[in-house]
């Protein structure tokens, strides 16, 4: 599955359970982030044993990008899913970010490389 906008491309890799996420979302509201929530729950629809969400070459994220990943990271805590979430220190957003998706689900595995 792929995703492409103007300035981004979401892909989900089935063979590594991985969805990675590269350029700068800053998409208008939760209606336009839907096609990328939608994505994220067919994923966990096929119910794997675990899934990684590499954000390492996802320059930007606005704050309705944040607020969705934070209400898909609520539905996570129901599932039995292992996530792992892949970050970068060299990108300024996500080290504080990612962090505060971990306190949402506090057993997920994250990586700020």
């Amino acid at each position: 599955m792929e995703l492409l906008g103007n300035n981004y491309k979401v892909l989900y890799d089935k063979g590594s359970e991985t969805v990675t996420f590269n350029g700068s979302l800053r998409l208008n509201g939760t209606e336009e982030y839907a096609p990328i929530l939608q994505l994220l729950r067919d994923v966990i629809e096929g119910n794997p044993s675990r899934i990684t969400l590499n954000f390492m070459h996802l320059n930007t994220l606005n704050s309705s990008g944040i607020s969705m990943l934070s209400k898909f990271i609520i539905e996570m805590r129901k599932k039995t899913i292992h996530l792992m979430i892949l970050g970068s220190n060299n990108i300024p957003w996500q080290g504080q970010a990612l962090k505060n998706l971990q306190r949402l689900m506090p057993a997920l595995h994250l990586q700020i490389l």
